[in-house]
């Protein structure tokens, strides 16, 4: 039995997207929630608790697309094709808060407020357009002749456009349980009082997105609700339910680990349920991730450079995020 690069590949691309998710989620949420906070040392202390970080956390959206273009050519010319125009705004978002990362510091206090929206708005726009690519991607895309045969505008969808909230709404809860993780004083005690109506409306948004999703998609309720399929969905709700109970009594507490932690588990629980959903196709409804690879050859040589960077990335991400593992204050930075 020879090896499956397709699936190897497919699972390299899985872990990367969801570091990407789980790390820039919470960096994005910090831009999510600047409005809330008006004190401007305040403001100091959230882009400072990412600030050694952010970059590199978006490092895992490069290897993914990079690992799609490499092992799924099909997939990554169709989706770029059928997605341009949210998936260009993503970017845009990325660079506009890219540059207020570099420039608010520098600015002066009259001109800071012009950073400040530039992060705000950034953030905005790249976490609702991936959860727009995200609902577009359940919608399916069609293919036919190996091209995208749909319209520049068919993601734009009640679906989609529902799922950029409910992914606002993610990232903006891991957003709030990072502050409360990394820092103290008045921005955690202000955090600690967000965190659990943002944890009520995370909750709503993702059972409306959950009754939605099969409710809309005959083939997608197939999937969760026939054996042996059935048996692998069950435990998310479950989990879902029993992580959520904890998440409420840890911020009841005042933890400060904790609710992070959970919030994590919250996620990782939505994208198992998200890889259930379109298993095993990499373009939904239809392409699968056998149809839509490379030459084993080339999908061989990339692996190659793959089991040699990717260590390296997580050497560089676990210790990145040790040396600054304190917490963060106004006047002291991390201790």
């Amino acid at each position: 039995m020879g090896i499956d690069l397709p699936l190897i590949w497919f699972l390299i691309i899985i872990f990367g997207v969801m570091m990407y998710v789980v790390m820039d989620g919470f960096d994005l949420g910090i831009g999510l929630l600047f409005p809330l906070v008006k004190k401007e040392h305040e403001r100091d202390v959230m882009m400072n608790t990412v600030a050694p970080v952010w970059d590199g956390n978006e490092t895992w959206l490069v290897l993914g697309g990079a690992a799609l273009y490499g092992a799924f050519p099909l997939a990554y010319s169709v989706i770029l094709d059928a997605l341009s125009i949210p998936l260009t705004l993503m970017l845009f978002g990325l660079i506009f808060r890219g540059v207020a990362f570099e420039f608010r510091f520098k600015a002066s206090p009259a001109k800071r407020h012009v950073w400040d929206k530039s992060f705000i708005w950034g953030s905005v726009i790249a976490t609702f357009c991936q959860g727009v690519v995200l609902g577009a991607v359940i919608n399916g895309i069609p293919v036919v002749n190996r091209t995208y045969a749909g319209g520049a505008l068919d993601w734009l969808t009640p679906f989609t456009l529902f799922c950029g909230f409910a992914l606002v709404v993610a990232y903006a809860l891991l957003g709030c349980t990072w502050l409360i993780m990394k820092t103290e004083g008045e921005l955690q005690e202000a955090m600690h009082k967000i965190a659990k109506p943002l944890l009520v409306v995370f909750l709503l948004v993702t059972l409306a997105v959950s009754l939605w999703t099969p409710l809309t998609h005959s083939d997608i309720a197939t999937r969760w609700f026939t054996r042996p399929n059935l048996y692998w969905f069950l435990p998310v709700p479950v989990l879902v339910v029993l992580v959520s109970a904890w998440m409420f009594r840890a911020i009841s507490k005042n933890a400060h680990h904790a609710p992070f932690l959970l919030t994590l588990a919250l996620v990782f629980l939505g994208y198992t349920g998200l890889g259930i959903s379109i298993w095993p196709n990499i373009i939904p409804p239809s392409i699968s991730i056998w149809e839509a690879a490379s030459p084993p050859q080339s999908q061989g040589f990339i692996l190659v450079g793959a089991l040699f960077i990717i260590p390296i990335i997580l050497v560089y991400t676990f210790w990145s995020y040790y040396v600054f593992r304190g917490k963060v204050t106004p006047d002291q930075g991390y201790h």
